[in-house]
C-alpha cells in the first residue's frame, strides 16, 4: 500500500508541472483558438535560461554561502525566467500570429509549428544535443521517514510553487478587470471590441501570462529533475497539450485536472504495468474519454465561432 501512495505522490508532483505548462496552451486557445505548438519549446528555452543563470559564479556563491544563497538563486530564476518567456511569447504573437489573426485557421497553426522548430534550434545552438545536469539547489531530504511515503523538500517545492500560481491565476481571470476582459474576448472578440475592450492588448496579456507560466514551470522542472535538454519541450509539451485537451481545452480548471490525471496515470502505469507502456496507456485513456466527452472532462459544449 505504501508503494501505491508513493506513486500517487510522484504523479501529483509531475502532474502539477504538466498543469503549469498546459495552462499556457489552454489560455491562448481559449482566447484566439490557436494551438500554440511552440509553447513546449518556449518552456525548454526557459529551462536553458535558468541553467545559464546558475553558472559557475553563482554556484560558487551558493556553495560558499549555503542554503540561503541557494534560495536567493531560486528566487532570481523564478523572476527572470518568467519575464524572459513572457517577453518572448508576446514578441512571437506580435511578429508571427497577429498578422495571421484573420487568416484561415491552418495558417497560424502551421506558423506555430514553424516557431516550435525555430525555438528548438535556438536551444540546440544554446546548449547542444546532450542532456545537461541542472544544479541541485533544492534538498532531496526525506521529510517523512516514519510515514512509509517519501515526501522530499523538492516535492513540497513543486507543490508550494504550482498550487499558489494556479489559484492566483484562477482568481485573476475570474475577478480582475483584465480577467473579465479575457473572458469577454474569448466569448466574442467583436462584441468585446465594441464594448471598448482593447482586444489586441488582451491577447498580448494572455500570451504574456502563458509565457510566464512556462517560465515558472521551466525553473521548477529543472530544480526537480536536475536534467534538461533541447528536446524536453517536445515531450513535456505533448503531455501538457494532452492534459489541456483531456480537461477541456480553453478551460483553466480543466487544464489543471488534466495535468493531474496525466501525471497519476503515468506514475501508476510505470509502477504497476511498465514504463514503456505508459504513453500508450495515457493516449488510450484520452481516446476513450474523448469518445464519450468530446469537449474534455470539464469542457462545455459551445457553438462554433464563425
Amino acid at each position: 500500500m505504501a508503494d501505491f501512495w508513493q506513486f500517487v505522490m510522484i504523479g501529483l508532483v509531475t502532474g502539477s508541472l504538466y498543469a503549469l505548462i498546459a495552462l499556457g496552451y489552454t489560455m491562448v486557445y481559449g482566447i484566439i483558438e490557436l494551438i500554440n505548438f511552440a509553447h513546449g519549446d518556449l518552456f525548454m528555452l526557459g529551462s536553458f535560461l535558468a541553467l545559464t543563470l546558475t553558472g559557475p559564479a553563482v554556484l560558487a556563491v551558493t556553495t560558499a554561502s549555503g542554503t540561503g544563497a541557494a534560495a536567493q538563486a531560486v528566487v532570481v530564476m523564478l523572476i527572470v525566467c518568467p519575464l524572459f518567456c513572457a517577453t518572448l511569447n508576446v514578441t512571437v504573437d506580435r511578429v508571427v500570429y497577429k498578422p495571421l489573426r484573420n487568416a484561415p485557421k491552418l495558417a497560424p497553426l502551421v506558423s506555430a509549428i514553424g516557431v516550435s522548430f525555430i525555438f528548438m534550434n535556438i536551444g540546440l545552438f544554446w546548449h547542444g544535443t546532450y542532456d545537461l545536469n541542472f544544479p541541485n539547489l533544492v534538498s532531496q531530504e526525506n521529510l517523512t521517514p516514519n510515514l512509509g511515503v517519501r515526501i522530499t523538500t523538492k516535492d513540497l517545492m513543486v507543490l508550494g510553487v504550482t498550487i499558489p500560481v494556479m489559484i492566483a491565476l484562477t482568481v485573476f481571470v475570474r475577478y480582475t478587470p483584465l480577467g473579465k476582459a479575457m473572458r469577454a474576448t474569448a466569448q466574442n472578440p467583436t462584441a468585446a471590441s465594441l464594448m471598448g475592450i482593447n482586444v489586441d492588448r488582451v491577447i498580448a496579456a494572455t500570451f504574456a501570462i502563458g509565457g510566464a507560466l512556462a517560465g515558472v514551470a521551466a525553473v521548477v522542472y529543472g530544480l526537480y529533475n536536475n536534467t534538461v535538454s533541447y528536446q524536453m519541450g517536445f515531450q513535456n509539451g505533448l503531455y501538457a497539450f494532452t492534459a489541456a485537451v483531456l480537461g477541456g481545452i480553453g478551460n483553466i480548471p480543466g487544464a489543471v485536472l488534466g495535468g493531474l490525471v496525466i501525471g497519476l496515470v503515468r506514475s501508476l502505469g510505470s509502477g504497476y504495468i511498465d514504463e514503456k507502456w505508459t504513453e500508450a496507456l495515457i493516449f488510450a485513456i484520452l481516446i476513450v474519454i474523448l469518445i464519450f466527452r468530446p469537449n474534455g472532462l470539464l469542457g462545455a459544449r459551445v457553438r462554433e465561432k464563425v
